[in-house]
């Protein structure tokens, strides 16, 4: 039952004109079929496909954990983990037909709802964003907090991105415009951390463990930490659920044997990671994840987020209105479209 109650980028022209692109290419590059429908309740060749905005940020470590622990296995669900660099990619291969699943932010359901496209969070991952906006060493005397955005290049993952909705907001909600600041797509990791040495973003919001190597290196220092429920509630009014795995919801309702699979092997992940250290859950992790700051700084990143993550992968209560006020401050299409918050996410598989 429902419950009552979502490669480096230079420009953000490119960006815009590569979402689609980039997509489709992921999945090229892993040679495999692209079918959206049959065989064991995936993709032509019986695989579940996932794609993940940034397998390697640890605001979506559930993703790449559930894998390592073999409960995709477990559950006798045959999945597929892609990646690509920023959630509206990951976006974007889901409606497309490309992939079954995607592992991204939740405030994308409402922004498709608005767009015309019904796709629900099945399996809540975080209740706080785990977005950290940053400023360059450079740029600290001019860039001191939300209300000295006017007139500056910040950094995004991609254009449409949750990293670009959240910008956007702490812009509007300290009075600048969103016309009076450039967002600029540079992804994550050493790209995002090399735009700000080289000046061409002054800050930007990024994620872990990209924070803590940036500050480890001395490119920039925190102006707003979204990482824990506190800090989401401090700069948002409340809690936001982020990270999830969301699905289009005519492919959930004909494959609700396998959604309860997927959503029963990631909540004991979600499991799992509320007990035991970061030091543990690092050492389950591919080591190129830690982005070349080593096990000790990888293993911090974890500690400075694992606050985010949910336990049971359910919604939280008040989350979903805190996310369409957010999306409503900014975005004209939902400011003129009254979203469904109901259709938008689904606790049936996890309870």
């Amino acid at each position: 039952m429902r419950s009552s109650l979502r490669p480096t980028h230079r420009v953000a022209k490119a960006a815009v004109a590569l979402t689609g692109v980039l997509a489709l290419s992921a999945l090229t590059a892993c040679g495999n079929s692209h079918g959206s429908s049959g065989g064991a309740g995936g993709s032509k060749d019986g695989k579940v496909k996932i794609m993940v905005g940034g397998l390697d940020k640890v605001i979506y470590l559930p993703a790449m954990l559930t894998q390592q622990l073999g409960y995709f296995k477990d559950e006798g669900v045959n999945v597929q983990l892609l990646t690509e660099s920023a959630g509206v990619q990951a976006e974007t291969a889901l409606v497309s037909g490309d992939v079954q699943g995607t592992v991204g932010f939740y405030d994308h359901t409402l922004d498709l709802q608005a767009k015309g496209k019904q796709v629900e969070s099945v399996v809540q991952f975080a209740q706080a964003p785990g977005e950290v906006e940053v400023v360059s060493t450079k740029a600290t005397a001019s860039l001191k907090g939300p209300k000295d955005f006017k007139g500056k290049k910040l950094g995004v993952t991609g254009l449409g991105s949750s990293t670009d909705f959240l910008t956007k907001y702490l812009a509007v909600h300290n009075g600048v415009k969103t016309s009076q600041f450039t967002p600029v797509a540079v992804g994550a990791g050493q790209t995002f951390i090399s735009a700000l040495q080289q000046g061409s973003i002054q800050g930007g919001m990024t994620t872990e463990p990209t924070v803590s190597t940036m500050l480890a290196k001395k490119a920039g220092s925190v102006l707003v930490d979204m990482r824990t429920p506190d800090g989401s509630r401090a700069a948002l009014g409340g809690l936001y659920p982020s990270s999830s795995l969301y699905m289009q919801t005519s492919w959930v309702d004909a494959h609700k044997d396998t959604v309860r699979k997927l959503s029963k092997a990631f909540v004991k992940t979600l499991h799992w990671m509320a007990t035991h250290t970061p030091e543990q859950i690092a050492a389950k992790m591919p080591s190129d994840y830690q982005q070349g700051g080593g096990s000790a700084l990888y293993a911090q990143a974890i500690k400075n987020t694992l606050p985010m993550f949910t336990k049971d992968g359910v919604m939280p209560s008040d989350g979903p209105a805190t996310v369409k006020r957010v999306l409503s401050t900014f975005d004209p299409n939902l400011q003129n479209y009254d979203v469904d918050l109901k259709k938008t996410y689904t606790d049936e598989f996890v309870k």
